[in-house]
């Protein structure tokens, strides 16, 4: 599916359709096949990653597969770290979850969560993936920065 990747090093705003005020990162060709996955500001100011969960995102049991839902959720840790990450780019150091319930085809997947601790080179943050509003995982996660961003330098 690389045909869906797109060289921008940044999220491209959705104008059209279901996810309309939404972004998604067509540079991310992992992202892009495994959901893709979207994310936005609430009204709050806290950052949102979502996806609709399809037939191939279920395992045999007929049940969400978990590595789908912990790829959401490293995708989402950098989402909800997006103001801290600002201006670089970083990788996971660590993420851990905890499944709470099975995610069902066509639910709206959405990960939110909160910067526990940030300010340097590592920022942890803490989260919750819930499908149609029912808990479905919760998880933490570290983030290292490794380098800035140019596409972003001087924002």
């Amino acid at each position: 599916m690389t045909e869906i990747v797109e060289p921008s090093h940044g999220p491209i705003a959705i104008t059209e359709g279901e996810w309309s005020g939404w972004s998604t990162w067509k540079s991310d060709a992992f992202e892009q096949t495994a959901g893709p996955f979207y994310e936005k500001q609430d009204t709050n100011g806290d950052w949102i990653c979502a996806f609709v969960a399809e037939q191939r995102h279920m395992n045999g049991a007929g049940f969400m597969h978990g590595g789908c839902l912990m790829t959401f959720a490293d995708a989402a840790l950098f989402t909800i770290a997006r103001n801290e990450m600002r201006d670089s780019y970083g990788v996971t150091m660590n993420l851990a979850g905890d499944f709470l319930a099975a995610g069902k085809v066509g639910q709206r997947i959405e990960g939110r969560g909160e910067v526990t601790r940030g300010g340097g080179k590592t920022v942890f943050v803490r989260g919750i993936v819930t499908g149609d509003g029912t808990p479905l995982l919760s998880f933490s996660g570290i983030i290292r920065k490794t380098g800035k961003r140019a596409d972003r330098i001087g924002e």
